[in-house]
């Protein structure tokens, strides 16, 4: 039976091919004046990081500008409050890469920002990133070292900001309900209220 895994670089190369020019022309190793506007124009990101367990991904949001552009070569991104997991953050305790996927809602175009992280408590930098008079734990001071701008085929293709795309709240279940269905002895009606209180009350 022929073996149609690809294991090797090379072997990927040669399924691929050279990657499109432009897309390495355009990767740059510092912040320009596009990636710090799109940077201050996104309410959204996905983190991604390493740790010897294995590969995480977390969703941050905010306001558009909720991560703070240092310098060209340096951002500082919030910790909020959360469910005190800190999976990144131990990640990076182990190993500071990190790779980010800014979004812009109604932009096709995403920025993808690598670089290394690592986690700071320096009270004048949290102040600078309060919400509501609320400062964050923590927050991750990044060193950038790769940024470029993603073509917008996978927002395209998912009709990601097509309104129409939308499904009806009632075709998936709440995270209550979803909580009673995955840890024995939950109740529905009181995961609700706690996720209601924890939207409401435990953002910052």
């Amino acid at each position: 039976m022929p073996n149609h895994n690809i294991h090797t670089k090379d072997d990927l190369r040669e399924h691929y091919g050279e990657p499109v020019l432009r897309t390495v022309q355009r990767q740059l190793s510092s912040l320009d004046s596009h990636c710090r506007h799109f940077i201050s124009l996104s309410p959204f990101l996905v983190m991604a990081s390493w740790g010897p367990d294995g590969a995480d991904a977390s969703p941050k949001g905010d306001p558009p500008g909720f991560v703070k552009v240092v310098d060209d070569k340096t951002l500082l991104l919030p910790d909020r409050r959360g469910n005190r997991r800190v999976d990144s953050m131990l990640n990076i305790v182990d190993n500071p890469d990190v790779g980010f996927i800014f979004f812009v809602p109604g932009v096709e175009e995403t920025l993808r920002v690598n670089g290394t992280a690592r986690i700071t408590t320096e009270p004048i930098l949290l102040k600078s990133l309060a919400m509501y008079d609320k400062v964050p734990a923590s927050g991750l001071l990044i060193t950038v070292k790769e940024v470029f701008f993603h073509c917008g085929k996978s927002i395209i293709r998912s009709k990601l900001w097509d309104p129409d795309t939308r499904i009806n709240r009632q075709e998936f279940p709440t995270l209550g309900q979803i909580v009673a269905d995955q840890v024995p002895g939950r109740n529905v009606e009181e995961e609700d209220q706690v996720t209601e209180r924890i939207y409401r009350e435990d953002l910052y």
